[in-house]
């Protein structure tokens, strides 16, 4: 007998809850918050969605997860199922469950949203990757090598997805990474009690799995140049997903005394390099009992808790407008105010105080109203007149965004746009032909998913340049119906030869 449709009111009308540390206990250790899904709890959220014909949430998603497909086989039980539709498109569902925001993709636009809560599809997403990970799951596919050497600048999202889709196309694939240990901003922005380092290094792993090799401690740009290795190194194409974390500074009087650093900072000495364990590492973080951290997006509520559990007495977050403005996951502001982070919103910093020993030892602020709308969209914050006001701090904290690193725009022909991130064209080709670039780097800061997106849609472009048949794209842009389809390939379908034609060495390189 055919199961029975579900409607809004014969599901589950509750969210399930996900259990979490308590905040007391959780505000004085790394471990992570949100303790996930047991599979009791699983199989009731997956009770939530209705399978809607028109998929709203495949449509939310950056990377188009079959998602009514993936919480289908939950419900039967079939979690090994569930993650293979998962990661039909997406790498990292461990990863991209915790730290997405799925409140303004996929469930952002859930049916069930409209009535009641919508389906908890980031946590179902966590459960399965977690599962996969606990049981040693993996996908990986027969790869027939093509001949091509396909490099990758950083290892982030948008690096690892583009370098995942490369090496199922049969490249050798490398990916070069500056720091010391792969992931990217996963591994250095994002700390432990959200993302635990040794899921990142689980997800890593099945890249690996793949073939893909990853040379860490090498910084393109000053080793050599994206250039060389198109023409020295024997690379055929390449991809430069660096992110954009070069750290903004508001250019107050101040910033130039000891205790003022970015966010970027302060979470890399954490995360990347255990500044948290002192006993164990020598990794230099400012002793500090008054903390403020400037600005109010998920990269701030990072910097904030971190300093609580560095054992700061007091965390300050300066914010110039007000709570409803600020750009952090609802679930992350939530979190912060749980552990006791106090909030200053419509506050805008003037200066930061010396000591008279070139150290921090206050912040001059003003309060803010908000006014007309700005072409952000939101209220723009005015001062009011004669309302600065001190308070107490030993350490300054900038989060307030990025922009994009200048060293390889600095050492390459690369086009740049008028702030200074990659130019590229809609397949993501730069203006050097046989590189492409996509996440941060060109978009400017986004999130983890839509960087991944642009990594695989980055990955479509390069193998059309390299003249590599994707299977999937051809079925999926065939002009003829399978029925009316002669014997052989889509007349759409054209064969590709790459010629790379030999250049004197006297001869100035030319891009177009």
């Amino acid at each position: 007998m055919a199961p029975r449709k579900r409607t809004i009111r014969t599901i589950p009308q509750e969210r399930t809850p996900a259990r979490e540390q308590d905040p007391a206990v959780r505000a004085r250790n790394f471990l992570e918050v949100n303790c996930g899904y047991t599979l009791e709890d699983a199989l009731r959220e997956s009770e939530r969605c209705l399978m809607c014909a028109d998929e709203p949430c495949v449509r939310g998603c950056p990377v188009g997860i079959n998602i009514p497909g993936f919480i289908q086989k939950i419900g039967e039980k079939n979690l090994h199922g569930a993650y293979d539709v998962i990661t039909d498109t997406n790498l990292l569902p461990a990863v991209c469950g915790r730290v997405c925001p799925q409140e303004n993709q996929c469930e952002g636009v859930c049916t069930v949203g409209d009535s009641l809560e919508p389906v908890a599809i980031g946590r179902l997403e966590r459960f399965v990757g977690d599962m996969a990970i606990q049981q040693g799951w993996s996908n990986v596919p027969y790869i027939e090598p093509c001949g091509y050497r396909v490099g990758i600048v950083g290892s982030g999202p948008a690096g690892m997805a583009c370098a995942a889709d490369m090496a199922k196309a049969g490249c050798e694939v490398t990916v070069f990474e500056a720091f010391h240990e792969a992931g990217g901003v996963l591994k250095y922005g994002i700390p432990d009690f959200r993302l635990p380092n040794t899921v990142v290094d689980a997800e890593l792993d099945k890249l690996v799995q793949l073939g893909i090799r990853f040379e860490c401690n090498t910084l393109v740009g000053r080793l050599f140049t994206v250039e060389e290795m198109l023409d020295d190194m024997g690379f055929h194409a390449v991809f430069i997903g660096t992110g954009a974390g070069y750290p903004t500074f508001m250019g107050i009087p101040g910033e130039s005394l000891n205790g003022v650093l970015s966010a970027n900072e302060l979470l890399t000495r954490c995360n990347l390099m255990h500044g948290r364990d002192p006993a164990h590492f020598d990794t230099p973080l400012p002793p500090s009992r008054n903390v403020v951290v400037i600005g109010a997006g998920n990269t701030a509520m990072d910097a904030m808790r971190v300093s609580l559990r560095l054992g700061a007495d007091k965390v300050h977050c300066i914010y110039r407008r007000s709570r409803k403005e600020a750009p952090a996951r609802a679930e992350e502001l939530h979190h912060a105010e749980e552990e006791g982070i106090e909030f200053h919103w419509l506050t805008n910093p003037v200066e930061i105080l010396d000591d008279g020993k070139n150290n921090v030892r206050g912040l001059r602020c003003q309060r803010m109203e908000l006014g007309e709308p700005d072409a952000s969209g939101r209220r723009r914050p005015v001062p009011v007149e004669g309302s600065e006001f001190e308070f107490e701090a030993d350490l300054v904290v900038y989060a307030i965004g990025t922009n994009a690193n200048p060293i390889l725009g600095q050492t390459s022909g690369l086009k740049l746009d008028k702030r200074g991130y990659i130019a590229t064209d809609e397949n993501l080709a730069t203006s050097i032909a046989g590189v492409f670039a996509g996440g941060d780097i060109v978009t400017g800061a986004a999130t983890v998913i839509q960087a991944m997106g642009a990594g695989r849609r980055a990955a479509r472009g390069m193998k059309a340049w390299l003249g590599l048949r994707d299977t999937v794209d051809a079925c999926s842009e065939a002009t003829l119906a399978p029925d009316q389809r002669p014997f052989g390939l889509d007349p759409a379908e054209r064969d590709f030869v790459l010629v790379r034609l030999p250049r004197a060495a006297s001869t100035t390189p030319t891009h177009t």
